[in-house]
């Protein structure tokens, strides 16, 4: 696994995502939706940047680009078809596309629902699932956009992904999904070991992110919906809980 990864905590509740591939050494960060905390690590670190990876169009996941392309003029990537909606694109992709990233590629998944133009990234080389809001530990992103059906045929596409992937969210919001979690799964013995965790993580101010796909399929009820029905009922029932 050449690509590691690693939070950069924003605003209240965001991460971006720091990626490094060891072998090229090029840097790349998700989802910036502030500047200073990405800066600010980076010259800890002692790196430069080299890419901007993009999930979709929200403030809280694109307002630190402007300032990061000034400073360090890196390649934005971006879904070329909400690119009128996302800061100017340097590399426009699409369902498929793989993205050079050092000696690594990033494969492109279009996963409206949050936002009709939403996409994750997927890296396999590192094992590194990219969901932005299309998935959270034990939830999914709200429907802005996008239909239930919608949302749930995207989160399928992460279908043939292994479960030790490590699925790295764009919020901090497994706290407040595992309560209503408990509610859809009360006797899920997985769900309640990972609420125990969650609420031990939690309190010591610890992040419960990166988690893995495999744990995910055992407890989060999006993911375990058996079909869109279902899953738009659990999707109504959270959006009241």
């Amino acid at each position: 696994m050449t690509v590691t990864v690693q939070a950069i905590p924003m605003l209240s509740d965001n991460y971006s995502w720091l990626l490094t591939d060891s072998v090229s050494g090029k840097v790349g960060i998700v989802d910036p939706a502030e500047a200073a905390p990405a800066i600010a690590t980076l010259e800890r670190l002692g790196k430069g940047l080299d890419f901007i990876f993009l999930t979709h169009h929200h403030g809280d996941h694109i307002d630190g680009v402007p300032e990061l392309v000034a400073k360090y003029h890196p390649l934005v990537v971006g879904n070329g078809a909400d690119a009128h909606r996302l800061p100017p694109l340097d590399i426009p992709v699409h369902e498929g596309s793989q993205v050079e990233f050092g000696s690594a590629k990033l494969r492109v998944i279009e996963t409206p629902g949050h936002t009709l133009g939403h996409i994750s990234y997927y890296i396999a080389d590192g094992g590194i699932l990219l969901p932005g809001d299309t998935l959270f530990s034990l939830g999914c992103g709200r429907l802005f956009e996008g239909t239930a059906t919608q949302m749930f045929n995207s989160i399928a596409k992460y279908g043939d992904l292994p479960d030790d992937t490590l699925v790295c969210a764009g919020h901090e919001y497994t706290a407040s999904n595992v309560k209503f979690a408990l509610t859809i799964e009360p006797d899920n013995t997985a769900l309640r070991a990972r609420a125990e965790e969650v609420e031990a993580l939690r309190a010591k101010g610890a992040a419960t992110l990166p988690v893995s796909l495999g744990q995910e399929r055992a407890t989060n009820p999006f993911l375990r919906a058996k079909d869109a029905e279902e899953f738009a009922r659990i999707r109504a029932a959270k959006d009241q809980f």
